[in-house]
């Protein structure tokens, strides 16, 4: 008898256990990287904090009108109408506060700033 772990023998066998490996390594990935994202404490406290829709409406006018349209419905940016629908906050966060998307400039709110106008993304 041998010591080794039994390995499949056929084709079949050897994809599924690839496809398993690579799955658990991706599940792994996107786990670490959501609890990263959540852990930053500028993240952690935006999330922790009650927004005021109107105070966001008027960062958003001061802020973003000028490329996404004062009624948020795209000009040079895009329409942000519904945003919250398929962008998580913690990626709305990143997106305003981040500056990789050119044009669109690097802004950095204060925390209670940052989830007013998240309040207010969600309302559009």
């Amino acid at each position: 008898m041998t010591d080794q772990i039994a390995q499949p023998k056929d084709a079949i066998g050897r994809l599924t256990l690839t496809i398993l490996a690579i799955t658990i390594v991706t599940l792994a990935l996107i786990v670490g990287w959501y609890f990263h994202e959540v852990s930053e404490p500028y993240v952690q406290e935006v999330l922790s904090l009650k927004g005021d829709t109107q105070r966001g409406q008027a960062i958003f006018e001061i802020n973003c009108a000028g490329c996404h349209g004062l009624q948020a419905d795209g000009s040079v940016g895009p329409s942000l109408h519904h945003v919250h629908k398929h962008k998580s906050k913690i990626n709305l966060i990143h997106q305003v506060t981040s500056g990789k998307t050119p044009p669109m400039p690097k802004f950095q709110p204060n925390t209670q700033e940052m989830a007013d106008l998240l309040s207010y993304l969600e309302h559009i």
